[in-house]
């Protein structure tokens, strides 16, 4: 082998790590989101209501979406039904449907 073969292999792996602590990441954050909700007894989050902070315990929903579900609510004078949250962008079907369970109005 030559050096430039060992330097792909040497950079396959690092992306592998890389890759590999990124999903442990996600995964832990889901956990931590979910014991929260359990041991908080929180059932629902109130998308009308909710800050920043607990928009992001919902799944799926990191700072930038929170603030743009919070932008959206105040430009609009809040949600009137639930699938209104889905004019916000980066909230598509496949989002809509991991929280629903975990939002009300």
């Amino acid at each position: 082998m030559n050096k430039k073969e060992i330097m792909v292999i040497v950079v396959l792996i690092a992306v592998l790590v890389i890759l590999n602590i990124i999903n442990y990441v996600g995964r832990e954050n889901l956990k931590r989101n979910y014991i929260f909700f359990v041991e908080e007894g929180i059932s629902q989050v109130s998308i009308n209501n909710a800050s920043v902070t607990e928009l992001m315990m919902l799944p799926g929903i990191g700072p930038t979406l929170a603030n743009r579900i919070i932008e959206h609510r105040t430009k609009n004078g809040g949600f009137k039904n639930l699938n209104e949250l889905k004019k916000v962008k980066g909230v598509g079907d496949k989002l809509f449907e991991k929280i629903l369970a975990y939002i009300k109005l």
